[in-house]
């Protein structure tokens, strides 16, 4: 009889534990625990729920993995729309509360770190497909990533910049895939077309804009 007491204590205090992370949860906006494995049930995969917080009000598409530690969070009047298939890796941050972000379908979020950040008036920020954002990159004002793009980063912030829509980064014909920054530092004001890219350590400039053959000639 002991044992089954002690059964049902342990229970009874393990309802209570979740039941208090929900009600937080709930107060902020986000998910509860069991909601967010219910966006399954549209073949996003969430491999740790406990360390995902995603916005009630977020645009959730489907065939989405969320891997540990990432935050999707809907502010005030801001809005975020995500497609399909794309990838987020551990320590993605997302926010919009008085602007919108637009994520389309295939991307790849990380690993190394990344926040896209919609949060003063105006700011719009889009993201096509099949694009690759990698190493501490962060993402600010009107901002527009065509498809294919790419943002290698190491501590870089990308700010009201336009990238021209191509080939993704596995295309062999460099000329065809779309614009990419490396490099770090802060980019702002720079549009970079299909087939070129731009390397900076600590500054930018239009000038600075290269083909991607020279890092990757034809063979």
């Amino acid at each position: 009889m002991n044992k089954e007491n002690d059964k049902n204590s342990e229970s009874n205090q393990s309802s209570s534990i979740f039941e208090k992370l929900d009600n937080q949860r709930k107060e902020l906006g986000f998910f509860t625990i069991g909601e967010l494995l219910e966006l399954s049930d549209r073949k996003n995969i969430i491999l740790d729920p406990m360390s995902t917080l995603i916005s009630k009000d977020a645009n959730i598409g489907s065939e989405n993995i969320f891997y540990p530690n990432t935050i999707i969070e809907k502010q005030g009047g801001g809005t975020i729309e995500i497609g399909s298939k794309n990838i987020f890796y551990p320590q993605t941050f997302i926010v919009a509360s008085l602007g919108k972000i637009k994520i389309g379908n295939g991307n790849q979020f990380g690993d190394g770190g990344l926040s896209i950040k919609a949060n003063y008036p105006n700011t719009d920020i889009s993201i096509g497909n099949n694009c690759r954002l990698l190493n501490g990159v962060q993402i600010l004002g009107i901002t527009h990533l065509g498809s294919g793009s790419q943002i290698i980063g190491g501590q870089l912030t990308v700010q009201d910049c336009f990238l021209e829509d191509g080939k993704d980064f596995t295309f062999p014909d460099t000329d065809e895939r779309g614009g990419v920054i490396k490099g770090f530092g802060l980019i702002r004001n720079i549009k970079i077309e299909k087939g070129k890219v731009i390397n900076g350590q600590g500054s930018f400039d239009q000038s600075m804009v290269q083909d991607q053959s020279f890092y990757h000639p034809k063979k």
